[in-house]
């Protein structure tokens, strides 16, 4: 019978030590697991609140570009609105440019005409000046000539008006001297 003790006291035995390691572990497990739990609710909240920190940075971060793109958008349209009046006045003004330059050619083409006109006339004023100074040489040489055949006309003249007279003295004389003679 001993050893039929044995075969049941060994197992108590070792069901009593196992007992005694049993209930401390126990003991220390439950809180050994809910010092686990415990630290993984802990990290879990240190990592909600690390994602909370990144979330409110990151939503700080996006309010900011989006406000940075409002800006740079405003910016880009008040530049391009700049820009177009830019484009704008310059079109305006090559355009009145280009109408100013024709009207200017226009007036140095007339201008040219009217010069050219004016050179026409020049040339016909200085050929009637010189025409009338030849005329005037060629009347004061007709003047002068006329002037000598005038006082050859008048020296014939008074050369015929002498003549008559010395003949109607002669023909006095004739009929004095017939009258005498009868």
């Amino acid at each position: 019978m001993k050893k039929k003790y044995l075969y049941v006291a060994a197992p108590l035995i070792g069901v009593v030590v196992f007992s005694g390691f049993y209930i401390s572990a126990r003991k220390t497990y439950d809180q050994r697991e809910e010092a686990i739990v415990q630290k993984a609710r802990d990290e879990k909240k240190a990592k909600l609140e690390v994602e909370m920190k990144n979330r409110e940075i990151a939503v700080r971060q996006a309010l900011e570009q989006q406000e940075k793109r409002r800006a740079d958008k405003k910016a880009r349209e008040e530049k391009e609105a700049k820009d177009a009046e830019a484009r704008a006045q310059a079109l305006q003004a090559r355009t009145k440019a280009s109408r100013d330059a024709d009207k200017l050619e226009a007036s140095v083409k007339r201008l040219q005409r009217d010069i050219d006109e004016e050179k026409k006339e020049i040339v016909k004023i200085e050929a009637d000046k010189k025409h009338s100074i030849d005329e005037q040489a060629f009347l004061q040489e007709y003047v002068k000539a006329a002037e000598g055949n005038v006082r050859g006309l008048t020296a014939v003249l008074e050369k015929i008006v002498d003549a008559d007279k010395k003949w109607e003295d002669a023909q006095k004389e004739a009929a004095r001297q017939a009258a005498a003679k009868k």
